[in-house]
């Protein structure tokens, strides 16, 4: 099992970027899908991103499709989300997490958890 540890998150407006990173230590992280999932207050966390082993393969939110972005280098065992055109709405602690799976037509955490990072956006 790897762990996780987020970063990149922070207060940014309307329209601006932000790049989360989440760094994963232990064996087999080129072996895991990994996805990134939000949770914004008073809500359940909800699917934002999912990439496969190879990064050859993502998959998105419908509110996040064409303004975020994941990728992910194996060789440095990262996983990143670049989020642009960023609105108030996509304020919310943001987990990354490894072993994600595809079943009934959508995207399923595992267990396997970081500690989460705040992106706030203001109006």
């Amino acid at each position: 099992q790897v762990q996780l540890v987020e970063s990149g998150g922070g207060l940014v407006q309307a329209g601006g970027s932000l790049r989360l990173s989440c760094a994963a230590s232990g064996r087999g992280f080129s072996d895991y899908a990994m996805g990134w999932f939000r949770q914004a207050p008073g809500k359940e966390r909800e699917f934002v991103a999912a990439i496969n082993w190879s990064g050859s393969d993502t998959y998105y939110a419908d509110s996040v499709r064409g303004r975020f972005t994941i990728s992910r280098d194996n060789a440095k065992n990262m996983v990143y989300l670049q989020m642009d055109s960023l609105r108030p709405e996509d304020t919310a602690v943001y987990y990354c997490n490894a072993e994600v799976y595809y079943l009934r037509g959508q995207y399923h955490p595992s267990e396997n958890w970081g500690q989460g990072t705040q992106v706030t956006v203001s109006s």
